[in-house]
C-alpha cells in the first residue's frame, strides 16, 4: 500500500486483493478467504465468472460509452426488458444507475414527480422504518433509520418520520401471535398518514428484508400485504428497497415475490452486476412511467452513467448465468442446508440469540444471554473484532452493530454467492464457529 489512498479505516493494514476464484478472495501473499457474504451481498456469481468478463470485454470492443441523452444501446434494452419480463406486471419501465444509493435517489425522485404529474403537489413526505438502511446519499440517508449512520449528518437530512421495523425477534410481545404483530406494526404507518394527512405523503420506503442494519430479517407472515392495503386506500406510494436482497439473493428474483403484493417502486442493485461493474436500477410499474411521461413528458433526473453499456452487458450475463445454471434453484437448495448448518454448529454457543433470514441471506444475532436477549454493548466494538477474527480464520463475513436499538447489540450477516455448495456451506459454518467460539460479549 502506498499510503494515498484515503481507505475506511486510516488505521487498519489491509491485505491487498490479488486475485478472485469462485467462491474464494487471494490476497497478494497468496492467502486464500472463503467469500461468507459477497463484499456487502455483491458477489453473488462469485469471482472470475467467464461470462461476464467475455461479455463486459466484448462490449468495450465495440461500445464502451454513449450518453443516454443521445443513444440507447442494445444492452441496456435487453436488461431492462429481462427485469421488466420478471416483474409480475406487464408496463414495467426501467431505469438504469450505478448502485443502490443512486437507485433510492431515483425512486425519491420518480415519487414525486408522478405526484405532481397527478396534480398533487402538496405530498412531499416520505415515511419510512427505524433501523432501516437507504444508502450514503443524503436523500437515502434521510429515508434511513438507523442513528449511527445519521447521526453525523443529522443537520443536513429531511426529517421525515419514522415507523417501528417488523423485527419480531426483538419486538413481537409474548402474549402476540405473529398475524397480531404483523398487524400492530402496519397500524403504526396507519396511524402516521392520518396524523400527517394522506394528502402530504408521498410514498412509505421499506427494505423488502432488512439487510445491513438488522441482519437478514424478513417482516412477519402478512406484515406486507397490510402495508399495501393501507397505502392503496390512502392513496400511498410503496417503494420497496430490494438493493441487498433482490436479484435472486432470498430465492426469488424479486423479494417481494414472497410477500403476495406488487411493490409501485423497487430499487436494486449489488447482485444486479455481481459486482463485475458498478450498477443499480430503479424499476416502476406502468401508471408511474404512464403519469409522468404524460403530463411531463420525461423524467426530470439523470446521472453521467445511467444505463453505461458495459455494466448493461454484465447485468445481461449475470441474468443468463441465474437461468441457465438454476441458481435461484441452488439459492434456495443450499440456502436451507446453511441454515441448518448454522442452526446445529452454532447451538452451542450460548451468545447466539437467533439465526434468521431467507436463500442465501441469513443473520446470525449474537447476545449476552439467549433466555433475556441482552445485547452486547456497542462501546465493546465486536462487528469489528467479529470481522478481523473472521479475517484470520480465512472468512469474509459482514458484522454490523446497533441491531438491537441502532446503539447495541451486533450480528453476522451472510450473504454468500448463488455458486455455493454444500461443501461450501460446510466450510462456512466451521469457519464461522470457531470465529464466534471464544468471542467475548461483555
Amino acid at each position: 500500500m502506498t499510503g494515498d489512498v484515503f481507505y475506511r479505516d486510516p488505521t487498519h493494514a489491509y491485505p491487498t486483493g490479488a486475485r478472485g476464484a469462485g467462491v474464494c478472495i487471494y490476497d497478494s501473499s497468496g492467502r486464500e478467504y472463503l467469500d461468507g457474504s459477497g463484499g456487502a451481498a455483491v458477489s453473488c456469481l462469485g469471482h472470475g465468472n467467464r461470462r461476464v468478463i467475455d461479455a463486459i470485454k466484448a462490449q468495450l470492443d465495440t461500445l464502451a460509452f454513449a450518453h443516454t441523452a443521445f443513444f440507447t444501446s442494445d444492452v441496456q434494452e435487453e436488461l431492462a426488458s429481462r427485469l421488466a419480463r420478471r416483474f409480475p406486471e406487464a408496463g414495467a419501465k426501467v431505469y438504469f444507475v450505478s448502485g443502490g444509493s443512486e437507485a433510492n435517489e431515483a425512486a425519491i425522485k420518480l415519487a414525486r414527480q408522478y405526484w405532481v404529474a397527478r396534480g398533487q403537489e402538496q405530498k412531499t413526505v416520505f415515511v419510512s422504518r427505524m433501523q432501516s438502511y437507504h444508502g450514503n446519499t443524503l436523500g437515502a440517508l434521510s429515508l434511513s433509520g438507523n442513528p449511527g449512520r445519521r447521526q453525523l449528518y443529522g443537520p443536513l437530512l429531511h426529517d421525515w418520520p419514522k415507523i417501528t421495523a417488523c423485527f419480531e425477534y426483538r419486538n413481537r410481545r409474548a402474549d402476540e401471535t405473529s398475524a397480531d404483530y404483523a398487524e400492530r406494526c402496519a397500524q403504526e404507518l396507519e396511524q402516521v398518514i392520518v396524523k400527517l394527512g394522506s394528502a402530504n405523503v408521498a410514498a412509505f420506503v421499506a427494505e423488502t428484508v432488512v439487510g445491513a442494519t438488522l441482519g437478514a430479517a424478513p417482516a412477519a407472515d402478512g406484515y406486507f400485504r397490510r402495508i399495501r392495503d393501507i397505502c392503496d386506500r390512502h392513496g400511498v406510494l410503496l417503494i420497496l428497497d430490494e438493493v441487498m436482497s433482490g436479484c435472486g439473493r432470498t430465492g426469488t428474483f424479486y423479494a417481494f415475490e414472497q410477500e403476495g403484493i406488487l411493490p409501485d417502486i423497487v430499487t436494486m442493485a449489488k447482485g444486479l452486476g455481481g459486482g463485475y461493474q458498478p450498477i443499480g436500477a430503479t424499476l416502476a410499474r406502468g401508471h408511474i412511467y404512464t403519469a409522468i411521461v404524460e403530463k411531463h413528458g420525461e423524467f426530470a433526473h439523470g446521472h453521467t452513467y445511467v444505463g453505461h453499456p458495459a455494466a448493461c452487458a454484465a447485468g445481461v450475463a449475470v441474468q443468463q448465468e441465474l437461468d441457465e445454471h438454476g441458481l435461484l434453484d441452488n439459492v434456495r437448495e443450499v440456502g436451507g442446508y446453511l441454515r441448518d448448518r448454522l442452526t446445529d454448529a452454532l447451538a452451542g454457543n450460548p451468545h447466539v440469540g437467533d439465526i434468521r433470514g431467507r436463500g442465501l441471506f441469513l443473520g446470525v444475532e449474537l447476545v449476552v444471554d439467549r433466555a433475556t436477549r441482552e445485547a452486547p454493548r456497542a462501546e465493546l466494538g465486536l462487528a469489528k473484532t467479529i470481522r478481523l477474527a473472521a479475517m484470520t480464520q480465512g472468512l469474509i463475513c459482514y458484522p454490523a452493530g446497533g441491531t438491537a436499538d441502532g446503539r447495541n447489540g451486533v450480528h453476522v450477516l451472510l450473504a454468500p454467492p448463488f455458486i455455493y455448495t454444500r461443501a461450501n456451506a460446510d466450510e462456512l459454518v466451521e469457519r464461522l464457529a470457531r470465529t464466534l467460539a471464544d468471542l467475548r460479549v461483555t
